[in-house]
């Protein structure tokens, strides 16, 4: 049977796995769904058609699923859903969609979500993303797998961002970031592939070698970017990581690509 503290409010209608634990003055709302082994440490409201996942834990004052902030909403049946062994810090919060996004918030599994960070209304957020404390995502932004975002960092609206990436802290991110990219500054240019982040992950050497040089003819001086797409996509046919970036680029989005600064080769 779940455990609820006597302050706590869980409306009727909610649904509660039978080790869920609620702790005190939190308020679970009547469409709510918390997955085996969820725990709500205090002080956390979790309203709207809001889904957690297993074993996540949420922390003081975090507010999921409130209506967003979106003054075109009217009141839609939209849902924000969280996936499995999350971590929701201190002041977080998270809205859920718009019927301009598809009226869904999604949310991956294992990630971390640090004090105050902030996830708008239609975001699409890969597994095992980090979201360091007071990062900012506005509506309708798409993180990969395996994004790290930095203190402080916002995210504009309808952005993009590639698997793998990282955002350095402070820096606004106005473009879209390709996968295995590094972000920095405000605004945020290319500041090379995530080398760091490749190595801690197990990527072989031979494969950040060929990210290095794909990357280099990818934005070099020659040519449009187009052009050089096609060209290393020939130059490269076989190789995974390079063609994840290619496909990223060929897809395009509502933003440009982030690039380099001009006269800075960054790989």
């Amino acid at each position: 049977m779940a455990r609820i503290h006597p302050s706590a409010l869980v409306e009727d209608g909610a649904r509660l796995a039978d080790d869920v634990s609620v702790g005190p003055f939190c308020h679970v709302g009547p469409e709510v769904t918390l997955g085996p082994g969820v725990t709500l440490a205090s002080h956390v409201v979790v309203a709207g058609r809001t889904t957690i996942g297993a074993r996540t834990k949420v922390f003081p004052f975090a507010s999921l699923g409130h209506q967003p902030q979106d003054l075109k909403y009217r009141g839609e049946a939209s849902t924000l859903a969280i996936g499995e062994d999350c971590m929701i810090r201190e002041g977080v919060t998270m809205n859920p969609g718009t019927e301009g996004g598809g009226l869904a918030t999604i949310i991956g599994n294992r990630c971390a979500f640090l004090a105050n960070s902030h996830v708008g209304h239609d975001c699409k957020v890969g597994d095992a993303v980090v979201l360091s404390n007071n990062v900012m995502l506005a509506g309708h932004v798409t993180l990969g797998d395996h994004v790290i975002i930095g203190g402080g960092a916002a995210v504009i609206q309808f952005t993009r961002v590639g698997a793998h990436a990282f955002i350095g802290g402070m820096t606004g991110l106005e473009n879209d970031l390709i996968p295995y990219g590094m972000a920095m500054g405000n605004r945020a240019y290319l500041a090379g592939l995530n080398i760091v982040g490749l190595k801690r992950r197990g990527f072989p050497r031979e494969d950040i070698h060929e990210l290095r040089a794909a990357y280099r003819l990818l934005f070099a001086d020659e040519g449009t970017l187009l052009e050089r797409v096609e060209d290393v996509a020939q130059r490269y046919p076989q190789a995974s990581q390079v063609s994840e970036i290619i496909a990223f680029i060929r897809a395009g989005g509502d933003r440009s690509i982030c690039v380099p600064r001009a006269g800075r080769d960054n790989a």
